[in-house]
């Protein structure tokens, strides 16, 4: 065995700080421009590897990336702790059983998400020459696994993109993401299993059924069982307020390395344990929001942007670029995901006005697509060529989701706040002491406002789409909100909290200013309108410092009414 040397404790230290500056730099910059950092951290990596230094620079590639087993092998290890932990975020990011409540629509969504790229996949590859193909011989499963990995949306990208386009609290938001995550379980299932055959084909026919019988006994195990104790060992952390979020995230670290071991034991990959571990934490409603945000903000930090600044160190993505395979993926990634979710929606029976907006929403392939990219080009199940084109699909679907999806909202019909939101509709000082009290202080005040309405009908549909999904934004803010069968027109209520209401915020900030948005059952598109045009004009620091410093629901109003008159607009 070969020792570390000084040496290469030194050049790793220096790879370190080159790779994580550039990429966290560049990739503030680009988050900047509403671009994921995720491109950002891909081109650090084709900028110092093999692609552009390595081939006009070599002797500096050779001084800062030797050719070194040992050297290569400690970067190695550490861009694949980071991948393990950006599955277990991403597993944080599904709440099953949120999902699960919405499994008629998202079940539907997803299912049709799947089938039809699938089917869009499957066929042109299939039908690839042989040269595009690592394995002419296993022509079957390469096209399986293509197919596959056309199904697979990024959910983090899609959550990241909602929030800042103020949807991501809207019911719309909410099926996006049940829809996404139904969507992220099954692709990852399927995956798993293809790439099980795929490394278990010397095996009999018997083993193999086996290793399927398993994965799906794990899987289901954790996400009935699993669950369970899960949320038990973190309630309990919890009650005997033990550090946080230290011990909670040593928990799942560990939850996450079990469930690995176990995967990889039965043989198939570490990764698919990790991304199960995450989703049997994440719906533990013991695990904060606080918390939550800071185990995705030290992934995202510190060991994503290593692991795909790896990826350009690997692959030469100028000799491996080949026009035709990327344009055809590409095409057949986004097309296939697009009408996948569109054909879903309308089979659920959506309005019309959501249906763009849900089908652009699970286009991006992003991180998970080149994750499951890279060990099939390890696994030599396709060539570096192959890997390349699904590198640039998935960067290039994520690139646009931003703009894509702001188009969509952006063509829904103009709105004015003022036609829902009066003078008589604003406490300047609630009493409440917690955030259910704050609730029912508001929707008080909203049956004072339409007569028809039920005071405890109001509280209960509320409160249970809190429990369902938080309402609480960054600063202060939350907008709790349901929709009523009662109602005939939108009404919205607000509340000054000068001593801050306990919300379960994420960034841990007691809420201030809320809003409660009742809408129409029949109309699930006014919501989505309201919502994000308050959460917008809402996020303005001045603005909520103003509302604060008032002395009383006038001047409240008058700031208010201001802000909200019809030259500020959401478009439908």
């Amino acid at each position: 065995m070969q020792n570390l040397s000084e040496h290469n404790i030194f050049i790793f230290l220096v790879q370190l700080f080159v790779l994580l500056g550039l990429a966290r730099g560049l990739g503030e910059l680009f988050r900047k421009w509403k671009q994921p950092p995720l491109t950002a951290e891909i081109l650090v990596g084709i900028l110092l590897g093999p692609t552009i230094m390595g081939r006009f620079l070599p002797g500096w590639h050779q001084a800062i990336f030797p050719a070194d087993p040992v050297q290569q092998n400690m970067l190695e290890t550490v861009a694949w702790i980071g991948v393990l932990f950006l599955l277990l975020e991403t597993g944080l990011e599904i709440d099953f059983s949120s999902a699960w409540r919405q499994r008629g629509k998202a079940l539907a969504i997803a299912l049709w998400d799947v089938i039809i790229p699938m089917i869009v996949a499957f066929v042109p590859c299939y039908f690839l020459p042989g040269d595009f193909l690592a394995d002419p011989e296993r022509r079957i499963i390469f096209a399986l696994f293509m197919a596959t990995i056309m199904t697979i949306s990024d959910l983090p990208i899609t959550a990241r993109a909602m929030h800042d386009l103020k949807l991501s609290k809207t019911d719309l938001g909410f099926l996006i993401i049940s829809a996404l995550s139904v969507n992220d379980l099954i692709g990852w299932l399927l995956f798993t299993l293809i790439l099980g055959f795929f490394m278990q084909s010397g095996l009999s026919a018997v083993h193999i059924l086996l290793i399927a019988a398993a994965t799906i006994g794990f899987a289901a195990l954790c996400l009935t069982l699993g669950r369970t104790l899960t949320d038990t060992a973190l309630t309990k952390i919890k009650a005997k307020q033990l550090p946080q979020p230290g011990i909670s995230l040593t928990f799942i670290c560990l939850l996450g390395l079990l469930c690995g071991a176990i995967t990889q034991k039965i043989g198939i990959h570490a990764l698919f344990g990790f991304f199960i571990a995450g989703i049997m934490a994440g719906g533990s409603k013991a695990l904060s929001e606080n918390v939550r945000q800071i185990i995705s903000q030290m992934v995202y930090a510190i060991f994503v942007p290593l692991f795909f600044v790896n990826i350009g160190l690997k692959v030469d993505f100028l000799g491996s670029f080949n026009v035709f395979l990327v344009l055809l993926v590409t095409a057949v990634g986004i097309a296939g995901k697009y009408y996948g979710a569109w054909l879903g929606a309308v089979a659920t029976g959506l309005p019309k006005s959501n249906l763009q907006s849900i089908a652009i929403a699970h286009t991006p392939g992003g991180a998970m697509v080149i994750v499951i990219g890279m060990l099939a080009m390890e696994d030599r199940l396709i060539t570096e060529p192959m890997f390349v084109a699904i590198v640039f699909s998935a960067v290039a679907s994520s690139v646009i989701l931003g703009p894509w999806l702001g188009y969509s909202l952006r063509k829904r019909r103009e709105i004015s706040l003022l036609e829902y939101f009066f003078h008589r509709a604003i406490i300047s000082r609630m009493q409440a002491a917690t955030r259910e009290q704050g609730i029912r202080e508001l929707c008080v005040l909203a049956a004072g406002i339409d007569d028809s309405l039920d005071v405890e009908d109001i509280c209960r549909n509320v409160l249970q789409r809190e429990s369902t999904m938080g309402t609480a934004m960054e600063e202060g803010i939350a907008i709790p909100h349901a929709r009523l069968a009662a109602l005939k027109s939108p009404i919205v209520v607000f509340g000054r909290s000068l001593e801050g209401i306990e919300w379960n915020s994420p960034d841990n900030k007691p809420a201030r200013l809320i809003f409660l948005i009742l809408t129409p059952a029949s109309d699930d598109d006014v919501q989505v309108q309201i919502l994000g045009l308050i959460a917008r004009v809402i996020s303005r620091a001045q603005l909520r410092q103003d509302i604060m410093q008032c002395e009383n629901a006038d001047e409240i109003w008058t700031i208010l009414h201001t802000a909200f008159t019809p030259q500020v607009i959401i478009r439908k």
